[in-house]
């Protein structure tokens, strides 16, 4: 599957639009990451312990979208935008990504 933020696959024609399709992912953050990535914010640095998570709802998210341009018979997924999202307050924080673009079948 190819999977693309451009409005085309270089080399290929777009031979029918499929529909847009969209992945989420809803990761749980706890009470230890954001106590340290307080810390960071405090001293400095990066949080390796979100971006992990983030890195990993990515992933999850995109697998999701793939799967539903599969299902639509597409072979292409184009114009992607992925959009992340910090939800809640306090200590029932959560980390959403979502990822969205246009199934299309390739000549």
């Amino acid at each position: 599957m190819i999977v693309t933020t451009t409005n085309g696959v270089d080399g290929r024609v777009i031979q029918s639009y499929k529909g847009v399709v969209t992945g989420q992912a809803v990761m749980g953050t706890n009470f230890f990451r954001d106590f340290f990535a307080s810390i960071s914010d405090v001293v400095g640095g990066r949080s390796g312990s979100y971006e992990k998570e983030l890195r990993k709802a990515k992933d999850l998210a995109l697998a999701e979208m793939i799967e539903e341009a599969q299902e639509l018979g597409a072979d292409a997924v184009v114009g992607v935008d992925l959009d992340y999202e910090h939800l809640g307050i306090d200590k029932k924080s959560m980390l959403m990504v979502s990822a969205n673009g246009t199934a299309v079948k390739l000549a």
